[in-house]
C-alpha cells in the first residue's frame, strides 16, 4: 500500500511559479503504515522557478471549505491578466454523501474571493471536475469527469455549456486555436459504457472531435491511456500515464 498523499496536477503562471495541487490525505490504514505523512494534503503549494515555497493555499492534511481549507484539490489554474487563483475540488469518492463539487477562487496573495459550482448533475455543477483551462477568450473549461462532459464557463461561474463529445476527460490541454486535447484514461464498460479510453482531439467552437487516438496495447484488458496531458510550442503533444490497469479495476472515488 502506499499513502494516497501526492502531487495530482503542476502549473506554470506567466512568472514562472510553479504550482502544485497535493490532492490526498492519509487515511487510517495508511497512517498506521505510514505515521509520518500527517500533517500533508489537500493543499496548494506554489513554488519559484529555484523550487522555493512562497505560498500554501489551505490546510496541511485538513479537508474543508475556503478560506481555511480546501477538499482534496485535482488542479489550479491563474489568470494572467490578474493573478487570481482557480482550484478544482476534490478528489473524493463520488459515493461519499458529503461529496464536494467545485472550484474556489482565490487573488493573487490567496485571499478566497469566491466559488464557483457546486456538487452535481446540472449545468454550473461538478462531480470530480478534475483538470480546468482557459480557451483564447479567456473562458473556464472544466473536465467535469464523473459527469461525463467538458463544461464551458466564464470566469465568474456563468455557465456557458458544454460538450459529451470528448468522453470522461480526466486530462485537458487547449492551444491557442482552440483545438481542444481530451484525456480519457477511465472510460470501461463498468464505468462509461460505449465508450473507449484515448484521447480526443476536436474544436471548443463547434465541440466536435475530428482525431482519436486509441490506446496503446498492454496485457490489460483495456489497454491504457495518459491521464494528464500537454502540449508545447511546437505542436508536441505529451500524456502523462498514471498506472496501467484493467478498466473495471478503476474505483469511482479515483
Amino acid at each position: 500500500m502506499e499513502c494516497s498523499c501526492g502531487p495530482h496536477s503542476i502549473h506554470v503562471d506567466r512568472d514562472g511559479n510553479v504550482w502544485v495541487t497535493d490532492s490526498g490525505t492519509a487515511g487510517p490504514e495508511e497512517l498506521k503504515k505510514f505515521p509520518g505523512e500527517v500533517p500533508k494534503g489537500s493543499v496548494v503549494v506554489k513554488f519559484s522557478p529555484e523550487g522555493k515555497v512562497l505560498m500554501t493555499l489551505g490546510k496541511l492534511g485538513v479537508k474543508g471549505n475556503p478560506p481555511e481549507a480546501l477538499t482534496e484539490p485535482t488542479d489550479v489554474l491563474t489568470d494572467p491578466a490578474n493573478g487570481d487563483i482557480y482550484v478544482a475540488e476534490s478528489h473524493t469518492n463520488v459515493e461519499d454523501p458529503n461529496l464536494v463539487g467545485r472550484i474556489s477562487v482565490l487573488d493573487r496573495s490567496g485571499r478566497f474571493l469566491r466559488v464557483i459550482g457546486k456538487t452535481g448533475t446540472g449545468p454550473g455543477e461538478f462531480r470530480t471536475p478534475h483538470a480546468i483551462r482557459f480557451d483564447s477568450q479567456g473562458r473556464l473549461i472544466v473536465a467535469d469527469r464523473h459527469n461525463h462532459r467538458i463544461q464551458i464557463l466564464t470566469k465568474d461561474g456563468k455557465y456557458v455549456g458544454e460538450y459529451r463529445e470528448f468522453s470522461r476527460v480526466s486530462g485537458l490541454a487547449i492551444d491557442g486555436n482552440d483545438t481542444i486535447y481530451a484525456a480519457d484514461s477511465e472510460s470501461s464498460p463498468r464505468v462509461h459504457p460505449g465508450w473507449l479510453r484515448g484521447i480526443r482531439i476536436g474544436s471548443l467552437k463547434d465541440g466536435k472531435v475530428s482525431i482519436f487516438v486509441p490506446p496503446h496495447k498492454t496485457d490489460t484488458s483495456d489497454g491504457a491511456m495518459g491521464e494528464g496531458i500537454a502540449i508545447d510550442a511546437a505542436g508536441n503533444l505529451y500524456t502523462a500515464e498514471a498506472t496501467v490497469r484493467g478498466g473495471d479495476e478503476v474505483r469511482q472515488g479515483e
